[in-house]
């Protein structure tokens, strides 16, 4: 896909966010209280994300997908988020394993997988984390050895999003113990029901709870030589290839939260009265609805900003750790503004502002942890300064 300018696709973008926003808001938002405190994943909203082509926003149209732009992605996220979190992270997840397929898959891999991710009948996972590795990937345990012309695959994988439903997995294996990171790591494919995978658990979740986690056991799953997606000892190289995108997806995810908290905070604001006046009326009120909506812009700006250095081929790193780190804690901010400003309302159960203060908390630890982003922008203004 060739770069295009945002202005030119403005009036597209702007239908994009109307056809999802009012998605969200007639078939999200009605069952949110029911999905949250169920925990049940949302089979038909997924599916119905597959129908209008909410799976694989940036995948190439030859592979299935949109063809959008990055651009279009963080919009298309943050207004799911803004509906609930859980569903916006199930686009984020296929966004990232499309993208791995479409780039690195061979026509073969292409043709057996995309479609069904794409529309929504299948269901991934990324399988990365382990017990003794989660932002160092240089510790993975997981291992792929070479039996004649197939893999033999044997580790332990954690707090892996959708574990428990998932159909097929990505896979993140050392396959060269000497190197690791420097080509001795591996991605493979990997169908869940292959005999030796086993689903080890599945996690309660302090938040977005219908998007499950959990995790995979591998034990000697013999796999045919067509599981190897890319090259051989490119697997690390195909993680740091998704990385920025889906950093800006998180960032976005959590925007939505963002901006949700803002709304039933300034509408609690509005209509709740207190001495005679309404809660907007008391300045230590209204100032916190003016951090809130300052926080929610300005994450939109930087998110915007970096989707626009990537969709134009420029190098985007410590921008998008900068949207999704100030993105990711400006919604801790915000919600938690939201939880004081509806009071002892605010600590109930089955109150919005209850449930975006438990679904923000993980925006700045997935994708990469508020310290690191910190790490890759501090190393950037270092290395710019000589």
């Amino acid at each position: 896909m060739s770069p295009r300018q945002t202005a030119d696709t403005a009036p597209e973008r702007e239908a994009l966010v109307t056809m999802v926003r009012d998605f969200a808001a007639k078939e999200i938002t009605p069952i949110v209280e029911e999905l949250d405190s169920t925990e049940r994943f949302p089979e038909e909203i997924y599916a119905r994300m597959g129908e209008l082509g909410l799976m694989g926003i940036t995948v190439p149209e030859a592979d299935g997908g949109a063809g959008g732009l990055v651009a279009d992605y963080i919009a298309v996220m943050e207004e799911l988020s803004y509906g609930y979190a859980s569903v916006a992270d199930q686009c984020g997840l296929v966004e990232l394993v499309g993208s791995l397929l479409a780039r690195f898959g061979t026509r073969e891999q292409k043709d057996r997988y995309l479609p069904g991710i794409i529309s929504g009948r299948t269901r991934c996972a990324y399988a990365l984390t382990e017990p003794g590795a989660g932002s160092d990937l240089g510790s993975l345990a997981t291992r792929a050895r070479r039996d004649g012309a197939d893999w033999v695959l044997t580790g332990e994988k954690i707090y892996i999003h959708n574990a428990p439903v998932a159909d097929v997995a990505l896979v993140l294996a050392v396959t060269d113990p000497d190197k690791r990171k420097r080509g001795g790591m591996s991605m493979f494919l990997v169908d869940v029901d292959t005999p030796g995978v086993e689903r080890g658990y599945r996690e309660k979740k302090m938040g977005q709870k219908a998007s499950p986690v959990g995790g995979f056991v591998f034990t000697d799953v013999r796999l045919p030589p067509t599981a190897l997606l890319g090259e051989e000892g490119s697997g690390f190289g195909a993680v740091l290839s998704v990385l920025e995108k889906g950093r800006l997806g998180i960032g976005a995810l959590a925007n939505g939260i963002s901006r949700a908290a803002l709304d039933t905070a300034s509408e609690h604001a509005v209509s709740r009265h207190q001495f005679g006046s309404p809660l907007s009326g008391f300045q230590s009120v209204a100032f916190q609805l003016a951090d809130m909506a300052v926080d929610h812009r300005a994450a939109k700006l930087l998110l915007e900003h970096a989707a626009g250095l990537m969709d134009t081929g420029q190098a985007a790193g410590p921008a998008c750790s900068m949207a999704k780190l100030f993105a990711s804690e400006a919604s801790i901010r915000n919600t938690s503004r939201a939880v004081q400003i509806l009071g002892g309302g605010g600590y109930i159960r089955g109150v919005p502002a209850e449930r975006l203060y438990r679904d923000a908390r993980i925006t700045t630890i997935y994708e990469g942890t508020s310290e690191v982003q910190r790490l890759i922008i501090s190393r950037d203004l270092v290395r710019r300064r000589g």
